[in-house]
Order: structure tokens, then C-alpha cells, then sequence
């Protein structure tokens, strides 16, 4: 009778209809997808749903799903989101009494009440397995500690005047209204002011409780840096060697309630880490490298290596999954007290709960012990990545019997879930029937594999697992890494200059993240056989930041082209040696400050050996000859890889987003390589922060005078031959447009008609493009469709019969000047007016490694012609104002009145008067560029000029930032 009554006041049935087949968690999990106000009508269907829609978890998730910028918690999260909708005021929660339904029962929204609202007082450990000391030396620390276990060290923080500064009464007063990034799961960047955080913390119920994790709160409270220092044990950190904007982010301020905390993880890049705790106490939990903790899945992308956790919160993981534990595999694990540092080693996971309200100050860093690990946490492929995180749970079944039999360690030394499990992904484990072979080895067994690092983690083990055939150059780079290609490679190769003392260890490094062994070998052997001096014991490493390897050998300069694989390759060398053929033919002024090319060739492994090739860019190398990448239109003499078929390779991977297949597919054992004379100076990256504001304006006249000498020169003309090629390989006519009507004199229009569908077939995948690189503001992506013409031919006017209303015929164009591709002399003497150096009086040969006794540096060369194309002179401009001259409009305008010529335009100046029209303006044009360009525009706009991530439309940001191209006389 009790139980038919109480299915009677079952409300489940009548307040979910059809939907009660599904478990709270769905359903809970469906309601997350909703916007705020659809779960606020949701709420009103049912009690039930009443219920579900109420809950403050689900509020929470809505909230942060969709808040961006400040965040100001208004008493619950249901109040917060409804409040950032900006619903009248009418239509907002009231403040009545919720209301209350029997008959309805959910262990999983018990379970999630409970865990909002339970204390920690219980979950103080005295002690722990974590050993404690004090006053330790450097020595013994690198003997005894660094990489090879934790070690919680007292002492380290008793002078810093953090310890007693920083409280949250004392903080409130000094930095209440400054606003510090917020760490939640959502990708959104939230910032709180310190004021604001202090009352949600005050109030919060969370499960997950926000948490401050602030990797800039040196730049928002200067202040905050004198209150601490760097531990001795330390302050080896090889990221110092990178500029602060280049160099990942390595320390955080951390302030959070009960509750909250960081789930499982290993630091990032396989760096190192210290956490010294100021006020409150936080229980820490460790595993050592390969230990996956039990409830946590790690999934490695196959093709990139990328890291994917998949891990419960830290207070889920304490409350479900630690009672699971049996004795012996129970983390390490110790409470932090306040004062206390504790040091995390690279590759080990960890997990930590605030007991109370804590605040702690922690880096990460590269020293000698660990870099090795760094350098192969950013190595190209997958499997090594796996490895060091999963152990030989990452590797496939025959891989991980091979992997076991080529082990240089015994048995001994590796741990008992590696001998057992050969799973390519580690599960998630539910059931303790999985734990119970983990069982079987004894404790003592168990203790000394867990001190020993859980199973080999030796640089010389790990790195069994690089993937050979995948070099850093032309492979796809992983998302997950700390830093971008460009910074890895400045990064050691400034290593290798001011660090000579460290070479060795370097050099270890740069060959597991450069294959630097390998390029060394080969460029021996272009040294040889064009008889050039063999690169010295300092030369073996390759300079710059640069996308391929380029070394500096006595007086010359030796580049091996490989990004983006051998035809690409072939089209970059082949177009720069054209371009040279008509520079010598012309007789052009800029020729004196473009480094002369030496030899050209390509050297290619055979066999297991080397061998080279002259070629001068004109017909086909009889290595090539071999391959699938020859066309009938390749046999023919002249430039076989010239300009316009570079242009229609550019059109063939227009739109096509590089995935890991096609990068494996780039990698090729054959590489085109020029010569040129090494230039003397600097380059201006390394001397922009010395040089004075009239060096930088002669360097803005001097590029100036250079680009009009360049988009003057001559191009290859476009013949019908080759018109013919391009309308049947990119099949233009399924577009209604047949170019081979046009006559040979219309081959101007035919150019800007290969320009703008280049441009058209690079449009159609904008917005996935733009929302996968750097944050660009949701609100502008969405207005893009409106913004940029559906067929960019409208920018130029080109009609449906080919003929342009561009008022100039296409140019060569550089593509590619930016800081490390431009020189400077040092000078007493330098042109104002043109930046000519020839009349300069030079002091010595330039190359010096102390700035600070020249006075004056003339600019001397442009560099790196590999990338030229033929296209609208505007495209030059994107990286000489955005990265040469970091969006000063003045300097813009100093170049343009030194560059003189006009650009393209389809109107005329009464109807640009008159009517105003987008494509009227410069600026439109130079905008649309900088949405397709390829490389990541945007994200350095919205860097220089960060007030525009909050604006409404793209005709906001392309006014200030290209506004002054309107103003240009020349266009006039």
C-alpha cells in the first residue's frame, strides 16, 4: 500500500511525459545546450522540469557558456545569467520563495547538491608520503630531486613579504578593484574584480567554485612581483631568454574558496613546477609519468599529438574515485600548509583541493635537468606525446610487445600497469573488478616503482617513440603546445648564441625537436659539393624563426626549402629564381639590397646517402623527373616552376585545411636549397627596442622606395598557353567564366581574374577558419557573410567577361616583410629621404652583438623572396604595418609618401566622392586581405589595437586600423 502510494506521487511520469526514459544526467546534460532564456521557459512546463531548470549547476554552466569580459556575480547563477541578458526588468526573477514539489526523488541531483554544499574539514591529512625538508642545497636538490619526485620544502618563503601581505583582507584593500582572469571550464575568458570575486566566494555554493588563475596578474598588479622572489632551488629557467610576449605563460597568481581546485593533469610542455602556498591549506594528490589516475581518460590525437584530458572535477575525484583505491595504489599525496613550496616534476600528474580558502603563487620552468623533455613534448607526431603521459598505454598492441622487447631497462623497472594493460587509450575505470590486477605486485614493489617515475621515463627511452619520418619544419604543429613553431625555433637558436656553455645539452635538444642531426648532415653536403667551407661547431644549429632550415656558413647563406612539401617547395625556390633572372635583366636599383644568389640546387637521400644537383631553376632536375608531381606543362625549357604555376598551386590548395594526412604526405626526401651572400648588420627584430624614431622613420622610406622599385619591375607575362592550362586544371568554366575568350592584350584582366578567385575560393571557409585560431570576437564572425563579397572579383570590378576595372595591371609582390626580414646597417651617417645607404659611412662590418655604441642604423637589405606572388600591391602592406611597423600610422604614412604609386582601384574619384562605397575604399580592400590572409592577421590586429575585440562591426575595426590608406595622395 506505502509503495503504491508513493508511485502515485511518482511526479516523473506525468512532468516528463516521453522523456522520463532518460537518466537525470541526460537530461540535466540536454538542458546545458539551451540558452538562458529557453531554460527559463523550459522551467514553466512542468514541475518537474521546474526542478531541473532551477538547479544552480545548470545556471552556472549557462552563464559562463555565454559571459565574456568582466563578470559580476549577482547573488546565484540563475540571477547572474537572467541579469546578462539584459531582460527587462519586468520579466526578471522576482524575489519570491521558490517553490517546492514531493514526489520526486534523483540521486544525481543529490549527489551534485551534496557536493555543493559539503565541508572538507575531514579531509586534512597529517603528514602524507611526500618527505619535507628544509634548507636543502642546490646540488642536492638536482641530485635528489629535480625531475625524479616531489619533495614539499619549508622555509623557501619566510622573508618574502607575501607571507604576511597576502591575505584577502589585505589584498581586498589594495587591489579591490583590480580584475583578475578567472579559471572555469568554459574556453570564454572571464575576469572578476578582486572585490567582486571576494563576495561570490563569500556566498558560493558551488561544486565547482571559480577560482583566481592569473597568468598576467604581474602586468594588472605590478606590485604583486616585489612581494615574492623565485626560490633559489629555481631561478634556472631557460624561457628567460624570450622576449615577455614570446614566452609561454609560466606563472600564476592562484586565490580560491573550498571546493575548488585543479582535476588531474600534467604541467604543460612536460615543464617543471613550484607552488608556494600563502594563506589557507590545499591537499595535494601525485601520480608519476605513465600512471593514468583512476577515473581519468587521456586521448592523444593521432596525427598532431594534441592532449585531450578527460578527468572529474578534483572534489568528484576525492568523494568517487579515491575510496576505490586500494591501499597500495593510492596517490602520493600530502596536505600544503601556508609557507610551505612544494615542487611537482615534469611528467608527473597531479591534483589539488583547497581545503579552505587559499592563496599561492606558482611557476613553471625549464632547466637543465628537464629540457631534454621539453624539447620532445614539443617534437612533431603522436606516440612520444602518448608515452610520456599514458605510458605504453598509448602505443598500439605490437608497438607496445616491440617497444617491451627493445627496452633497455629490465622488468624490474617498469610498473605493473604497464606490464598488464596494452589498451591503445586508457578507460575510464568504473568498476573496481578493473582495479583488481593492479593488485598482484607486492607494496614494496609498488613503492619503489612509484619513486622510480612509474615506468622508465628516461629522455633516452622516450624518445624510441618520435616518429622519424615527421620533421618539425613541414609537420602540423599541435594546438596543445606552449608555443608556436616560429617561438620554439627563436627560442633555441637564441639559446644557442648566449648560452654557449650549454651547447651540448642544446644540441641534444635541438635534434629531438628539429631533427637537427639530420639537417646538419645534409647541409654538409651541399657545403661540399658547391665548395663551401663545412659549417663550424658553432654553425651547426639553424638561425631565425623562420619555416625552414637556413644556416650561416663563413660568409654565406644555405636555406633548405621543405615547408609544405616538395612541390611547394620547388614552386618557392623555382618563382625566387625567376624573379632573379628578371632583376639581372632589368637592371632594377633594388638589387643592391636583395643578397645575391650564389648556387642553387637540390640535394635528395638515396640509398642512405646524399647527393646534389645544380639547377638554376629553369627546366626540370632529373631527380623531379621521377616523381608524380610533373605535369605535361612542366617539360617544357624556361622556368618549369615559375611564377603562374606557383599561382595555380595556390589556387588548387586555396581553402583546404591542412590535416595531418596531407602534412605526413609533404614529407619527402628530396629538397630544393639556394646560396646566397650573407648580408652584414642585424636584423631589425633583434634592434627594434634601440633603435631611434628617426631610424625607424628612414626605415619606413627606405621600404617604401624598395616596393615601388619591386611592384614596378616586369613580370612573366600570362600567355594563352597557360591560360588555356588554368581554365582546364581549376576547371573554371563549371564557374560560368571562360577565360580563353580573352585576347592576349586583356592579359591584365585575365591576372586580377586569377587574383580575385584565389581570393573567392579562400572565402569559403572564413568563418570555420577564423573560429578555430585566435579569439575573434562571436559577433563579428558572424557578420562576415555580409561584410566581404561572396565573389572578391567585385573588388577589382572584373565582370563575368573578364575585363577589369582595376586602374594598374598586377606586380610582383614580396608577401612576406616582416622584422626578421629586414637589415640595418650601423651608420654615422643615414638618408632621411630615401634610406639609401650607399653614401653612409659604415662603422665596422655590422655585425655586432652590443648595440648600445652605434648611434645610428641605416636600412640595408630585404630578405627571403621564397614566398613572392603576383597580386595587388596592397597584400605588402599586411605584414610591414601590422609587424615592421606594429600599427603606427605614422610610419604607414612615411612609406606611402616614399612609395609614390598608386594602388588598384575599380572606381572612379567622383564616384568615390560621391557615393562612398566599400569598394571604393583602400581600406576595404586591405581589410578583406587581412580576413583571407593565410597566416593569422587577425590575431595580431586585435593584439595591437586590443579595444576592438568589443566592437560591433567590421567597418569599425577596418577604419582604424587601415583608415589612413584613404588619405594616400598616390591613390588620388
Amino acid at each position: 500500500m506505502d509503495a503504491q502510494a508513493h508511485n502515485q506521487r511518482d511526479r516523473r511520469i506525468d512532468g516528463l511525459g516521453d522523456l522520463r526514459v532518460l537518466p537525470d544526467e541526460i537530461l540535466c546534460s540536454i538542458l546545458e545546450r539551451l540558452t538562458p532564456r529557453d531554460a527559463a521557459r523550459v522551467a514553466c512546463v512542468s514541475s518537474v522540469m521546474y526542478i531541473l531548470s532551477n538547479e544552480e549547476p545548470l545556471w552556472m554552466t549557462l552563464c559562463l557558456q555565454r559571459a565574456s569580459g568582466f563578470l559580476e556575480y549577482k547573488g546565484s547563477w540563475k540571477k547572474t545569467a537572467l541579469h546578462n541578458e539584459n531582460l527587462p526588468d519586468k520579466y526578471k526573477e522576482g524575489h519570491g520563495r521558490p517553490l517546492h514539489f514531493d514526489g520526486f526523488n534523483s540521486l544525481f541531483l543529490y549527489r551534485r547538491l551534496y557536493r555543493c554544499n559539503t565541508t572538507l574539514d575531514t579531509f586534512y591529512t597529517e603528514g602524507g608520503n611526500v618527505e619535507r625538508i628544509k634548507d636543502i642545497s642546490l646540488k642536492d636538490f638536482y641530485n635528489e630531486y629535480d625531475v625524479k619526485k616531489p619533495v614539499m620544502l619549508t622555509g623557501l618563503a619566510d622573508t618574502w613579504p607575501a607571507r604576511h601581505k597576502w591575505t584577502t583582507d589585505q589584498l581586498l584593500l589594495n587591489y579591490g578593484d583590480v580584475a583578475f582572469k578567472i579559471s572555469q571550464r568554459s574556453s570564454r575568458k572571464i575576469s572578476m574584480k578582486f572585490k567582486d570575486y571576494v563576495s561570490y566566494m563569500k556566498v558560493q555554493h558551488d561544486e565547482e567554485p571559480l577560482y583566481i588563475f592569473d597568468e598576467k596578474f604581474g602586468e594588472h598588479a605590478p606590485s604583486l612581483l616585489k612581494d615574492y622572489c623565485v626560490p633559489h632551488l629555481f631561478q634556472e629557467d631557460f624561457f628567460d631568454i624570450l622576449d615577455i610576449e614570446k614566452r609561454p605563460s609560466y606563472r600564476w597568481l592562484i586565490i580560491g574558496p573550498q571546493r575548488s581546485g585543479a582535476s588531474w593533469h600534467v604541467d604543460p610542455a612536460l615543464t617543471s613546477a613550484w607552488n608556494t602556498l600563502l594563506s589557507g591549506r590545499k591537499r595535494w594528490a601525485l601520480y608519476p609519468p605513465g600512471k593514468v589516475p583512476l577515473g581519468v581518460t587521456v586521448h592523444v590525437n593521432e596525427e598532431d599529438g594534441d592532449v585531450n584530458i578527460e578527468t572529474p572535477s578534483s572534489l568528484q575525484w576525492w568523494l568517487d574515485f579515491y575510496p576505490l583505491l586500494a591501499e597500495e595504489d593510492k596517490p602520493i599525496e600530502c596536505t600544503q600548509l601556508p609557507g610551505e613550496t612544494i615542487y611537482v616534476p615534469s611528467g608527473w600528474w597531479h591534483c589539488i583541493l583547497n581545503l579552505e580558502t587559499t592563496i599561492a603563487v606558482t611557476q613553471n620552468f625549464v632547466n637543465s635537468n628537464n629540457f631534454e623533455f621539453v624539447c620532445l613534448d614539443m617534437a612533431p607526431g603522436y606516440r612520444h606525446k602518448g608515452v610520456c603521459r599514458v605510458g605504453l598505454l598509448a602505443l598500439e598492441e605490437d608497438v607496445y610487445e616491440n617497444g617491451i622487447q627493445d627496452m633497455s631497462c629490465n622488468e624490474e623497472n617498469l610498473s605493473y600497469s604497464d606490464l598488464s594493460r596494452k589498451e591503445k587509450r586508457p578507460k575510464t575505470l568504473k568498476d573496481v573488478d578493473n582495479l583488481c590486477f593492479e593488485s598482484e605486485l607486492s607494496a614494496v614493489a609498488r613503492s619503489y616503482n612509484l619513486w622510480k617515475g612509474g615506468f622508465s621515463y628516461d629522455i633516452n627511452f622516450l624518445s624510441m617513440f618520435l616518429d622519424k619520418d615527421r620533421d618539425h619544419y613541414s609537420s602540423e604543429w599541435s594546438s596543445g603546445n606552449t608555443i608556436g613553431q616560429r617561438e620554439l625555433r627563436e627560442w633555441l637558436s637564441k639559446l644557442w648564441i648566449q648560452k654557449p656553455e650549454m651547447r651540448e645539452l642544446i644540441w641534444k635538444g635541438a635534434c629531438i625537436a628539429l631533427n637537427a642531426d639530420m639537417w646538419l648532415e645534409c647541409l654538409s653536403k651541399i657545403c661540399a659539393f658547391n665548395n663551401l667551407p663545412l659549417p663550424t661547431d658553432d654553425e651547426r644549429l639553424p638561425v631565425g624563426s623562420g619555416s625552414n632550415p637556413v644556416y650561416l656558413v663563413g660568409n654565406y647563406v644555405v636555406k633548405i626549402f621543405v615547408e609544405g612539401g616538395l612541390e611547394a617547395c620547388l614552386y618557392c625556390l623555382g618563382t625566387e629564381l625567376q624573379f632573379n633572372s628578371l632583376l639581372l635583366e632589368a637592371n632594377s636599383s633594388i638589387r643592391k639590397h636583395i643578397p645575391s644568389v650564389m648556387a642553387s640546387g637540390v640535394v635528395y637521400l638515396e640509398d642512405g646517402s646524399y647527393t646534389n644537383l645544380s639547377w638554376d631553376g629553369k627546366g626540370v632536375p632529373s631527380v623531379i623527373s621521377k616523381t608524380n608531381i610533373i605535369t605535361e606543362k612542366c617539360n617544357v625549357d624556361g622556368f618549369a616552376f615559375g611564377v603562374w604555376g606557383k599561382k595555380l598551386l595556390e589556387y588548387r590548395n586555396a581553402g583546404i585545411p591542412v590535416d595531418g594526412s596531407i602534412s605526413l604526405a609533404c614529407n619527402s626526401s628530396i629538397w630544393p636549397y639556394v646560396i646566397t651572400k650573407r648580408c652584414e648588420g642585424n636584423m631589425f627584430a633583434d634592434l627594434r627596442d634601440s633603435l631611434s624614431r628617426e631610424d625607424t622613420t628612414n626605415l619606413a622610406s627606405f621600404l617604401g622606395e624598395q616596393l615601388r622599385h619591386l611592384h614596378l619591375l616586369p613580370h612573366p607575362p600570362l600567355n594563352n598557353s597557360f591560360i588555356s592550362d588554368i581554365e582546364h586544371e581549376i576547371s573554371w568554366s563549371e564557374e560560368n567564366v571562360c577565360i580563353s575568350n580573352v585576347n592576349c592584350k586583356s592579359n591584365n584582366a585575365a591576372e586580377w581574374g586569377i587574383f580575385s578567385r584565389i581570393l573567392t575560393k579562400k572565402r569559403k571557409d572564413v568563418s570555420s577558419r577564423l573560429t578555430k585560431g585566435d579569439p575573434i570576437p562571436s559577433k563579428l564572425i558572424e557578420k562576415l557573410e555580409e561584410y566581404i563579397p561572396s565573389d572578391l572579383s567585385k573588388l577589382l570590378n572584373i565582370n563575368e567577361n573578364f575585363s577589369s576595372g582595376a586602374s594598374k595591371p598586377c606586380c610582383w609582390i614580396h608577401t612576406d616583410i616582416m622584422d626578421d626580414n629586414i637589415y640595418m646597417e650601423p651608420s654615422l651617417v643615414c638618408s632621411t629621404s630615401s634610406g639609401n645607404t650607399g653614401d653612409a659611412a659604415q662603422v665596422d662590418n655590422g655585425l655586432l652583438s652590443d648595440h648600445d655604441g652605434v648611434k645610428s642604423w641605416c636600412p640595408s637589405y630585404i630578405l627571403d623572396f621564397s614566398d613572392l606572388s603576383i597580386g595587388d600591391p596592397i597584400f605588402d602592406l599586411i605584414p610591414i604595418y601590422l609587424d615592421v611597423f606594429r600599427g603606427d600610422s605614422y610610419l604607414l604614412k612615411k612609406f606611402l609618401e616614399s612609395y609614390k604609386l598608386p594602388f588598384p582601384c575599380n572606381i572612379s574619384k567622383c564616384e568615390l566622392k560621391e557615393g562612398g562605397q566599400k569598394f571604393g575604399r583602400l581600406s576595404y580592400a586591405a581589410m578583406c586581405y587581412c580576413i583571407l590572409h593565410d597566416d593569422n592577421v587577425l590575431g595580431a590586429i586585435f593584439g595591437i589595437w586590443e579595444e576592438l575585440r568589443s566592437s560591433e562591426s567590421w567597418e569599425e575595426v577596418e577604419m582604424t586600423v587601415w583608415g589612413e590608406l584613404n588619405n594616400y595622395k598616390g591613390f588620388l
